[in-house]
């Protein structure tokens, strides 16, 4: 078992919790970019649109376009994109089966639970390419171990 290690400073943190809070009741999302390591330093943060048709209650999809636009400013910028976030409206900071399936073994998924509207806790996860089951990710603000 890995012992995977994410780390944000509290501004680009508190930027993806704002961004998923404005979304509620529906499922926001966006991608981080930053340092590939130990850890894994987060830098910069893309909130996008999430392009889901019909009910974005439980699920969020991100354009194409959206994905190619990140592809570009991490390498014009030097920097590897590294994961994804979204938000579970009202419900637990923990991976569906669907977020499984769509999982991708290199990126690391954050996950907020934004219960009624305001943030409530946060997890992070990779794909394990041999098993294809989620791990769990620390997660460090400002190199606070977050629980």
């Amino acid at each position: 078992m890995a012992n995977f290690i994410i780390e944000f400073n509290r501004d680009l943190f508190n930027t993806i919790s704002q961004h998923l809070e404005d979304n509620f009741p529906n499922e926001g999302c966006g991608f981080f970019l930053g340092k590939e390591g130990t850890p894994r330093v987060v830098t910069e943060v893309l909130p996008v649109v999430n392009s889901k048709e019909g009910d974005q209650r439980r699920r969020f999809e991100i354009a194409a376009i959206d994905y190619i636009k990140a592809e570009q400013y991490a390498l014009t910028n030097g920097l590897n994109l590294l994961g994804i976030y979204h938000s579970h409206p009202n419900h637990p900071a923990i991976p569906s089966e669907h977020d499984r399936k769509q999982a991708l073994p290199y990126f690391s998924y954050l996950i907020l639970s934004i219960q009624n509207g305001k943030f409530a806790k946060a997890t992070s996860w990779r794909l394990q390419e041999t098993t294809q089951q989620f791990e769990e990710e620390i997660i460090h603000i400002n190199k606070l171990k977050l629980t």
